[in-house]
């Protein structure tokens, strides 16, 4: 008998095991390398303005629109995955090193929109060549996934040990990146085969944006869940764009370092997540989430380098609340609610509507609002931080009015948050996956 394409041969062994964890590590570092600090580079090299950091990072949102169709058209049908990821990395390494030469917005823009566009569709391919090689994901992937979380979180460190932020030199972080994208893609032939899982097949436009899911929003609490979801990346795209200016303003010593504290918070309220879900069920772990943004924003908002840093510190802490209790319980929620036969198709929706949609939306408003408040040499930081929270919160208190699902009971939760936690790479893709 012949193993099916989609199944790992044996037991996965010490070499793979090796070799996905390197993968992983490589994957995040070279996003966390230059995205963290992109918003100070754009504002202090560039002199871009609020609306064009936000434009630089809505690129994301475009890349995340573009990647189903680059999996569901390229890798599913025609290509092995690991060579389709191969191909995207040695091309974004010359578009990352090209980004690092740029000496105006306008010719910046481009390179990274060209570059999210294909970096974004080898988060599913790295998922895609883990999962076929382990005979047991849900306990082999979460020794292997930690990498990536590892490698961001490294990345950052690096920059504010080399002091980039402090002497203008984050050009030096494309760069970086650009090296451990060379090094991935070249490494990327070596990866054990994954080939093609539809070979020969036929995949729609609706396969690929999985329409099937729309039959979801039918019920009026999922409607309220997936739109609180969209509405809840409006703040979301706040942190991701500009607390890296907004903490080098502040004069804090290694902003992306420190930064990379939230990552590591991830994984300490992961582990409590089980816990919330079995004892106040799916709406209050979700309301938790974003009651997380508003408090965050609200520590931005009145801490500062000085008497207060403790707020700064516990703000970026709070990340892993704020995206675990809500995107990750989200996710679990979407999971048992849409059931086996649209399970992919759901999740397919609910990530383009939150990464796509969400984030664009949420980027378009908050860099205006950036420059709104811009004074003579920095921002008012008190102002820009208030307008998110304030949107945290009236999406929060929307939505435990509004939500009053009881087709989900708690122990299913749980035991589907066991599932989901032990493989993290079924979820919604992260900021330090991101």
């Amino acid at each position: 008998m012949t193993a099916s394409p989609t199944q790992p041969i044996g037991p996965i062994g010490t070499a793979t095991r090796l070799k996905l964890s390197l993968m992983m590590f490589l994957q995040f570092f070279v996003w966390g390398a230059w995205f963290v600090t992109m918003g100070t580079y754009l504002d202090t090299s560039l002199t871009a303005s609020g609306s064009q950091i936000s434009l630089a990072y809505l690129t994301q949102s475009l890349g995340a629109i573009a990647a189903p169709f680059i999996i569901g058209l390229i890798a599913d049908q025609f290509f092995s995955a690991q060579k389709v990821l191969a191909i995207l990395h040695l091309a974004g390494a010359a578009m990352l090193f090209w980004a690092s030469t740029t000496s105006t917005f306008a010719t910046f823009f481009p390179v990274i929109l060209g570059y999210m566009i294909l970096y974004m569709p080898t988060l599913a391919l790295v998922n895609s060549v883990s999962f076929r090689q382990m005979t047991n994901p849900e306990k082999q992937f979460p020794a292997v996934r930690v990498l990536g979380t590892i490698g961001w979180i490294v990345a950052g460190v690096i920059i504010g040990w080399l002091a980039w932020e402090r002497d203008g030199h984050l050009s030096q972080t494309f760069r970086m990146a650009a090296a451990a994208s060379l090094i991935l893609g070249v490494f990327s032939f070596l990866l054990p085969a994954t080939p093609p899982i539809r070979r020969g097949g036929k995949t729609t436009v609706r396969d690929i944006l999985g329409l099937d899911a729309l039959a979801l929003l039918k019920n009026r609490s999922y409607l309220v869940f997936f739109l609180s979801s969209i509405a809840i990346c409006i703040p979301l795209a706040f942190y991701y764009n500009f607390t890296n200016l907004f903490l080098n303003e502040q004069d804090v010593r290694s902003a992306a370092a420190v930064q990379s504290l939230g990552q590591a918070s991830e994984v300490l309220f992961l582990l409590l997540m089980p816990f919330l879900l079995m004892r106040l069920g799916v709406k209050y772990t979700l309301a938790i989430g974003m009651g997380a943004w508003a408090l965050r924003y609200v520590f931005f908002a009145y801490g500062d380098a000085d008497g207060r840093y403790w707020m700064l510190i516990l703000g970026i802490l709070l990340h892993g609340i704020c995206y675990d209790f809500f995107f990750v319980a989200g996710q679990i929620y979407t999971d048992k609610f849409a059931g086996e036969r649209i399970r992919s198709a759901a999740q397919g929706m609910i990530t383009l509507a939150t990464y796509g949609v969400g984030i664009l939306i949420g980027s378009l408003v908050a860099g205006p609002i950036v420059d709104r408040f811009a004074t003579a040499d920095a921002h008012d930081w008190t102002q820009i931080w208030i307008i998110p929270a304030v949107i945290a919160a009236i999406v929060m208190v929307l939505f435990l009015i509004l939500f009053k699902d009881q087709r989900v009971e708690r122990t299913t939760m749980l035991d589907a948050s066991r599932t989901t936690l032990e493989a993290p790479g079924t979820a919604i893709p992260r900021e330090d996956d991101r």
